[in-house]
């Protein structure tokens, strides 16, 4: 038969580590989800901002390594949305439906990806 006070003590290290583990678990999502969201809004904006600026007929490749890292379940053609209607950028890096950036410039935009690089065609 057990002591009282090894039950108490195996029931206090049950807690702690338990604690412990769901903590380590808490800081990790968090940590993971702040980085997507930070880079989701760099990429959105830095798009957007390269589209109001370019001429018909310009070509802008844009280095999106970092953002198909933290991408890793996603298809890059799903990772840079274009909605022309609307003039809308959206990127999304995870399961939500990411950060969006509006353009003003009236052009047509083709994307596609070459290896780490998103080439956008800026066409009148």
């Amino acid at each position: 038969m057990r002591k009282r006070g090894s039950l108490l003590l195996e029931e206090i290290i049950f807690f702690v580590l338990n604690a412990v583990f769901f903590i380590v678990m808490l800081v990790f999502i968090l940590n993971n989800t702040a980085t997507r969201a930070v880079y989701e809004q760099a990429y959105a904006k830095e798009i957007a901002l390269l589209i109001d600026e370019a001429k018909p007929s310009m070509v802008i490749y844009i280095d999106m390594k970092k953002a198909i890292e933290l991408a890793k379940n996603k298809n890059k053609e799903e990772i840079v949305k274009i909605n022309e209607k609307l003039k809308k950028i959206t990127v999304s890096l995870g399961n939500t439906k990411g950060k969006s950036f509006r353009y003003f410039n009236d052009v047509n935009i083709t994307k596609e990806f070459n290896h780490n690089y998103l080439k956008l065609t800026i066409e009148k």
